[in-house]
């Protein structure tokens, strides 16, 4: 804390380290009916920030993990990509393919980077919010229209708002 001129933040950890290892961890997220989401669309944004979860996913399970079998990328890649929208009903995304949507994330795996939590008093009344900034996406693409370059947003706003499973591709 005192590091970050009081301005940093205490992990507590409330389980899933019951074995000293993340290989029961590992085994749940290989698992076929398992699927990963973040709850709390703001809700909590006060008290906790789950954006940095894809990334982690990838630096943690993917490139950095060293007691333990790593997730292979593609297979992190599938179950952030394709397994989440098909639960949703999202049929015209999550597979590069002819005729779905391209939205595409191009990475420096290497660069890959999550900077500490920071609270920011940006919403209205002055209401806090934690905000987790990380390094490593060189493009956003929205249905082909890239949004972000380098962590900077292009000002390009090509999605639209969806309702409900879209027709399947």
């Amino acid at each position: 804390m005192l590091e970050r001129d009081n301005q940093g933040f205490l992990f507590a950890p409330l389980g899933n380290y019951t074995f000293y290892n993340h290989d029961h961890l590992r085994e749940m997220l290989l698992h076929e009916t398992t699927l990963l989401g973040l709850s709390d669309g703001g809700a909590h944004c006060g008290l906790i920030a789950d954006a940095s979860m894809p990334t982690f996913m990838l630096t943690h399970w993917v490139r950095d993990r060293s007691r333990g079998t790593r997730i292979p990328l593609e297979k992190m890649v599938k179950i952030q990509a394709h397994d989440t929208v098909a639960l949703y009903g999202l049929h015209d995304r999550g597979v590069i393919a002819p005729g779905r949507k391209a939205d595409l994330n191009l990475i420096d795996l290497d660069a890959l980077h999550i900077h500490p939590p920071t609270m920011v008093y940006d919403l209205p009344k002055s209401g806090r919010r934690i905000i987790q900034k990380v390094d490593g996406y060189l493009k956003t693409l929205v249905n082909g229209e890239v949004i972000y370059e380098n962590g900077v947003a292009t000002g390009a706003l090509p999605g639209k708002l969806i309702r409900g499973p879209q027709a399947p591709a």
